[in-house]
């Protein structure tokens, strides 16, 4: 069986352009659907965090009407009480990609605020990129791919790629707040960016490279992530 390392954002909160905090994390569909599909096939998990702190769920994620009903949102606050691996995890330095199989970074507003700028993250998807496991990111995790530049240069420069949209963000009311838009960045990284419909499940898959458009493409993407495992 596998082991995997699930990078995760470590703050609650994401900076406006005001300067005002929104309240935020991981979004728990992103880290709970991949999450039972890997460990229900075997499959080990280890979560690092900037910092080892205990990830922040999005309490918005947990509401019935974002969760796809009342059944499903108590089906992702059991998962998340049941992963021990959420209270226990190590420090993104101290991760070493040779100890993993693959690599996944759930999404949420939080890598926005973090992952987005932190240099070991851009470290880690460098050498996971190179190392040609199977590296997948999910709706605003692709911020974390800002963090590979060096010298204004990231190796994910010409890959094709996806993430959570322009128009996913104006249909929030978070576009006009925010001091940047993934989409518009990974544009400017130089990546191939595509997109589908929005909320509807999408992914893409570049060599090692898989990633998801919306909360709705991770289990879809955890699916092609099984099947090369």
């Amino acid at each position: 069986m596998a082991k995997l390392l699930f990078v995760m954002t470590g703050t609650a909160y994401w900076t406006l352009k005001d300067g005002t905090r929104h309240a935020t994390g991981y979004w728990a569909e992103e880290f709970a659907a991949p999450y039972r599909a890997l460990t229900d096939a075997g499959h080990e998990i280890v979560v690092a965090t900037p910092g080892g702190v205990v990830p922040y769920v999005d309490m918005m994620s947990l509401q019935p009407d974002m969760a796809g009903g009342a059944q499903a949102a108590l089906d992702l606050e059991e998962t998340i009480r049941s992963a021990e691996v959420l209270r226990r995890p190590l420090r993104l330095p101290d991760a070493r990609l040779d100890d993993y199989d693959a690599v996944y970074l759930p999404g949420g507003h939080g890598p926005m605020e973090d992952l987005w700028q932190d240099a070991d993250a851009g470290r880690l998807l460098t050498a996971a990129l190179a190392s040609g496991r199977p590296l997948a990111i999910v709706c605003h995790a692709p911020a974390a791919m800002l963090a590979t530049r060096i010298h204004g240069r990231s190796p994910f420069a010409g890959r094709q790629v996806t993430g959570f949209t322009n128009e996913e963000e104006n249909a929030v009311g978070l576009a006009p707040k925010a001091r940047w838009l993934l989409e518009d960045e990974l544009v400017a990284l130089g990546v191939d960016f595509a997109k589908g419909e929005m909320w509807q499940p999408y992914t893409v898959v570049d060599g090692n490279l898989f990633t998801g458009q919306n909360p709705a493409s991770a289990a879809e993407l955890a699916g092609r992530l099984l099947k090369v495992l």
